[in-house]
């Protein structure tokens, strides 16, 4: 690197945005440029399906940092700004105009993009997909208590917004192809909770279900489905999972599946080059795989821990995988990795059951050969520590005995004693 050299990370999502803020707190002085798509300043997603759709979230609330901050701390941030090239023997980027910037370090954390559902009739109004403000907004307008919401997908993104649009007052149906929501995440014995917990706030399910086309006139009015079945909507959200944004890093050479691929310093197959959030598919050296993860903490986590390998400090990123979801007043938090035939059973510590229409209080460990893979608390405060140490145990080799850990007498420390 020269005297003083150029940092451009690409992405002004929360990666980017923490990145940013990480190369000036380890007092990096070099120049640091932020290039964003999108025509807002970094800001966090999760309200986007949760308190900005409820309007218990203020707009103010969801940026990373304040309107100042780039300023202050001498991060040249360009917002509507398009990058369709690296040009990696030159080391530049190419924006959309055109113009070339040099780079001595390149951040890729360009995030992902709402797969798109494939029949006729999503181009009618009222078909929306969920991954902006602007799309919150608009998702926003229509959740109104007269309102008929067909939700394609019963994913994270499909539950919450399902669960937003019947606090508003919405009638709801969620269409899934697979048997259960959240199936291949959870496995049938979780699934099922939010299954119920979503019927008892008088959600519909089309479970096994395909979508054939969407009908209307300009807009949408109804959902037609493969076995003939036609579900009324003036509204239609598509949540059937995202695709990582790989395609300038593909077509530049990188080595990609899945994602970028990168080592556990977030290092790309080009030394220069790294990824940080949702495009990255990072080796992770506790599990001993690459995992690609889709979720906020990736991104809060991610983009520092790719900043300081920038920086060339020697730190592995070995945080576990960690997502929160709040739907009715059902809270939960999960960490840890456990692929879908890769446990043998989970246990419960507390009943996981459904009451009327009040959200249970429980904690689920996803568990093979007796080690902890993986692990829940639902309504359950204050134990992400302890069940991510039991994670690590079990990553590690070492099993527990199952049934102290179904017991809510035994505390969870006492597990690993």
């Amino acid at each position: 690197m020269g005297s003083s050299p150029t940092f451009v990370i690409v992405g002004a999502g929360l990666a980017g945005a923490k990145a940013a803020q990480t190369l000036r707190e380890e007092g990096f002085g070099g120049r640091v440029v932020l290039l964003g798509a999108e025509s807002e300043r970094p800001y966090e997603r999760p309200p986007l399906s949760k308190g900005l759709l409820l309007g218990s979230t203020q707009r103010r609330e969801v940026y990373v940092h304040d309107a100042g901050w780039y300023e202050a701390n001498d991060v040249e941030l360009h917002t509507a700004t398009r990058v369709t090239g690296i040009d990696r023997d030159a080391r530049q980027v190419v924006l959309g105009d055109d113009e070339r910037l040099g780079y001595d370090k390149l951040l890729l954390a360009t995030g992902a993009t709402p797969r798109r559902l494939a029949v006729p009739g999503t181009d009618l109004e009222g078909v929306w997909y969920l991954r902006t403000l602007a799309d919150s907004d608009r998702i926003a307008e229509a959740l109104t208590d007269q309102a008929h919401l067909v939700v394609i997908g019963a994913g994270w993104i499909g539950l919450e917004i399902a669960a937003a649009a019947r606090q508003r007052g919405a009638a709801v149906t969620v269409v899934e192809v697979a048997d259960l929501p959240l199936q291949r995440v959870l496995g049938d014995e979780v699934a099922r909770v939010f299954a119920d917990l979503h019927r008892s706030h008088d959600v519909a399910f089309h479970f096994g279900a395909e979508v054939l086309r969407l009908r209307g006139s300009g807009r949408v009015s109804s959902v037609l489905l493969a076995d003939g079945t036609q579900l009324g909507a003036d509204t239609v959200v598509v949540g059937v999972g995202i695709e990582p944004n790989v395609q300038v890093a593909e077509a530049a050479g990188l080595k990609v599946d899945n994602g970028v691929v990168t080592d556990a310093l977030l290092r790309t197959s080009d030394p220069h080059i790294y990824a940080a959030g949702d495009v990255a598919n990072a080796y992770h050296p506790l599990l001993g795989r690459h995992i690609r993860v889709e979720h906020w903490a990736n991104a809060l986590n991610g983009g520092p821990a790719a900043a300081r390998s920038m920086l060339g400090q020697q730190v592995e990123y070995a945080r576990l995988p960690y997502f929160f979801s709040d739907q009715y007043d059902l809270g939960m938090e999960y960490s840890g990795w456990a692929a879908p035939d890769g446990y043998d059973r989970v246990v419960f510590r507390g009943d996981p059951a459904v009451v009327a229409d009040r959200a249970p209080e429980f904690m689920a460990f996803w568990v093979k050969d007796g080690r902890v893979l993986a692990g829940m608390n639902a309504n359950v405060w204050d134990v992400t520590e302890q069940i991510q140490a039991l994670v690590r145990a079990g990553h590690g080799g070492r099993a527990v005995d199952l049934a102290r850990l179904s017991d809510p007498r035994v505390p969870l420390d006492d597990l690993l004693n």
